[in-house]
């Protein structure tokens, strides 16, 4: 599996970056950051790995994407492949950014949805 990917990475995040419509940036004072590391749910430390998440602090809000979770779940995938998984988490995470702006929780409510099931069958 190649973990040295931190340049493309970078690269493909930009790229979709500079697809996004500029006001749907609104608002988004942190920006979008890279983290090297793995991100796991605190639900399950050990198993649940998080791709991105959407941080609102006395710092402002930002989106973070955890490049060693991407690495560890889809370091062998092609550029394309990543492209798409990398797209997908982007845009989950500005839905997030997006309703919390509009004060609705649709997808928060889907995550925890996500999180019930997943306890579920991890129990069975």
């Amino acid at each position: 599996m190649e973990l040295d990917r931190w340049e493309e990475f970078e690269d493909i995040l930009n790229e979709l970056y500079d697809e996004l419509p500029e006001n749907i940036l609104s608002g988004l004072n942190g920006g979008v950051r890279i983290v090297d590391e793995v991100n796991y749910h605190p639900e399950d430390p050990e198993n649940l790995v998080c791709l991105g998440g959407y941080r609102r602090d006395i710092l402002g809000k930002s989106i973070l994407i955890y490049y060693g979770s991407f690495m560890q779940l889809y370091g062998n995938f092609s550029r394309e492949a990543l492209k798409d998984k990398l797209r997908e988490t982007l845009h989950h995470e500005i839905t997030h950014h997006l309703e919390f702006l509009a004060g609705e929780k649709d997808l928060e409510i889907e995550d925890e949805e996500f999180l019930r099931n997943y306890k579920r069958r991890k129990n069975e």
